[in-house]
């Protein structure tokens, strides 16, 4: 399995009992959708390595109490302690049509509502406190924030991502 092919899951941020266990804290809104799983892979010297889960549970509101099948000592735990845990992209629950996961819109046209075309959306950085789209226009990147108040709509068969953004913000790139 390719890291391209999945997505991130979270991280594993401490062990848990002296039997191996581990808390993940989970990049979702939803954690409860993923106490159902059977395997996740772990990011192990850039290798994505399948880990069978024995058995997990909700540890506080987004922390996943996971009990692996091959983990069965503290030592064992250490070894893969702060590491990232991913899911094939199958994996991700079907959205309505008018949302996206970030992956689903790199390389989308996208359209300005005053600006008209500003360019290709080559990525989104959600480093930052505020996720930003990057739009490279004629050479030059464009950021603007991944706001609900600035997504129009979204035409996933044209590839295209209409926005309305604030006046002068595409505009302070290109200056």
């Amino acid at each position: 399995m390719q890291k391209e092919d999945c997505f991130y899951l979270g991280k594993i941020v401490s062990k848990f009992s002296f039997k191996g266990e581990i808390l993940v804290k989970l990049d979702t809104d939803d954690p409860e959708s993923f106490l159902e799983m059977e395997s996740v892979f772990i990011d192990m010297n850039k290798n994505l390595i399948p880990f069978f889960i024995e058995k997990s549970s909700l540890q506080k509101s987004n922390l996943l109490r996971i009990k692996f099948e091959e983990i069965t000592s503290e030592e064992d735990a250490d070894r893969i302690l702060k590491k990232e845990l991913y899911l094939p992209l199958s994996f991700l629950p079907d959205l309505e049509e008018d949302q996206f996961y970030f992956h689903e819109i790199i390389g989308f046209h996208v359209i300005d509502k005053r600006f008209g075309e500003v360019g290709l959306l080559k990525g989104i950085n959600d480093s930052t406190p505020q996720a930003l789209f990057e739009i490279e226009h004629q050479g030059k990147e464009i950021l603007v924030p991944v706001n609900d108040d600035f997504i129009e709509r979204l035409d996933k068969t044209k590839k295209e991502l209409h926005l309305n953004v604030p006046e002068g913000l595409i505009e302070m790139y290109l200056d």
